[in-house]
């Protein structure tokens, strides 16, 4: 009995040291704080939580690669817009030409040779204050000449780069080719850039012309200003410029939408956010997408800057994305929109920042998931490859590039024509625009409140 007893002591006591054993075994991992193991973790729950396709999620067990590198592999295969960020990291913030110098190129063959095309310059910018404009055509940089089989790599090194040097000519059908100037850019910052806009008279048609670089969070006081000049000049057509507008502010561009929509209500649906099962569905009218970021002008007073246009000319080209698209894709249901130009980007989806703040006083990594799908009232989206134009146009078909808002220039020139019926035939290419192997298209965060 004496033994007897004993064994059942020591069959007790090894139950309980099974059974905390166990626990021990089950319980979750703790990583040192600021390890890639610890951001890791943290990326997946948010991840899971948030990311819009977190039912797709892969299992990830090598928790000791870098976050950047991490989050990347969680991606979707074809999602290419969600990224992560350490603000005190600078190697892992998006690098583009426009963000450090002010302007952007393409590439185009003429007569054999390879030429960047620079496409536009932002105002106070690197490349404004060191004589740089829309229609020159870089010929080398660092010395290096342009040719079919490096110049996609050298785009991809200019963006990368904190200095540039480049060799510049201009040209123009009169007098050919210019001397070649060798222009040092250095990177820099360029803020808020101005809105372009005249009336252009046609066969005594009235048309109003607006070029909108970036959708700025306060921005429809300027809306409303601009809008009312054209309203006062009775135009009665709109050439909307978004050929280089890479998005922004969905609250601006929705003001925006309020002025040249006819005949809507501040009630009427204009977009719809489509999560996961955890996000659900929003639905926002005109005037609670306006209310989001923009309180400073009301829905009656942008209605009553609405100048008498009944369509909607929208310019576009592979650089307009985001909150641009909206306003092509969202004002469909409310009035005929023409596009012309070239196929826009594709970016149907939107989110909110998500910020590692767990250490306090401490900056930490951030997420830009995509996070929801974009409709408009109709329900109709899914533009993820891009929104084909009506009215297919290359504006590098010839090496003269006319400045924007010049009547000269060819997408403008094309919806001047169309507009005023006039039957002029397009020119014949006589130049060829060069793909790249990548869209490096500077693409704004799309933003909505969480």
């Amino acid at each position: 009995m004496k033994y007897s007893s004993q064994i059942r002591i020591l069959a007790f006591l090894f139950l309980i040291l099974s059974i905390l054993s166990c626990q021990s075994d089950d319980s979750p991992v703790s990583y040192e704080k600021g390890s890639n193991q610890y951001t890791n973790i943290w990326i997946h729950e948010q991840m899971k939580k948030y990311y819009y396709w977190n039912e797709d999620l892969p299992v990830l067990t090598n928790l000791s690669l870098g976050p950047k590198e991490y989050f990347q592999k969680l991606l979707k295969t074809d999602d290419v817009y969600s990224y992560a960020l350490h603000p005190e990291l600078p190697e892992t913030l998006p690098q583009s030409l426009r963000q450090k110098f002010g302007f952007d190129v393409s590439f185009m063959q003429y007569e054999g040779r390879v030429y960047g095309v620079i496409l536009y310059t932002l105002y106070d910018s690197p490349a404004k204050n060191n004589g740089l404009f829309r229609g020159q055509l870089i010929t080398k940089v660092d010395d290096v000449e342009l040719n079919l089989s490096n110049y996609d790599n050298i785009y991809k090194s200019m963006r990368g780069a904190g200095q540039l040097n480049l060799q510049i000519v201009s040209y123009s059908a009169q007098s050919g080719f210019s001397k070649a100037k060798q222009v040092s850019l250095l990177q820099g910052f360029s803020f808020s850039q101005p809105v372009l806009h005249q009336v252009i008279t046609e066969n005594k048609i009235k048309i109003g012309y607006v070029e909108i670089p970036h959708f700025d969070v306060g921005q429809a006081n300027l809306f409303s200003q601009i809008f009312q000049e054209l309203k006062n000049q009775q135009i009665t057509e709109l050439v909307l410029d978004l050929r280089y507008n890479g998005g922004g502010d969905i609250s601006s561009a929705t003001a925006l939408s309020i002025i040249l929509a006819p005949n809507i209500k501040s009630g009427d649906l204009f977009i719809q956010f489509e999560g996961n099962k955890n996000g659900g569905i929003v639905k926002q009218s005109f005037q609670q997408a306006l209310e989001s970021n923009e309180s400073s002008v009301s829905f009656d007073a942008l209605r009553n800057v609405h100048p008498n246009i009944q369509k909607l000319y929208i310019l576009c080209s592979k650089r307009t994305a985001s909150a641009s698209e909206i306003i092509i894709n969202n004002l469909k249901p409310f009035m005929e929109v023409i596009t012309i130009g070239e196929k826009t980007v594709g970016k149907d989806v939107a989110g909110f920042p998500v910020e590692d703040d767990r250490e306090l006083g401490k900056r930490g990594w951030i997420l830009y998931p995509s996070i929801y799908k974009l409709f408009n009232s109709r329900h109709e989206g899914d533009y993820s490859k891009g929104i084909n134009p009506l009215v297919n146009r290359d504006e590098l078909q010839n090496p003269e590039i006319f400045p924007l808002g010049n009547h000269s220039e060819v997408l403008l020139k094309t919806a001047i024509n169309t507009i005023s019926e006039n039957s002029e035939k397009v020119k014949n290419a006589v130049s060829k625009s060069l793909p790249l192997s990548k869209n490096y298209t500077d693409v704004d965060p799309l933003l909505v409140t969480p």
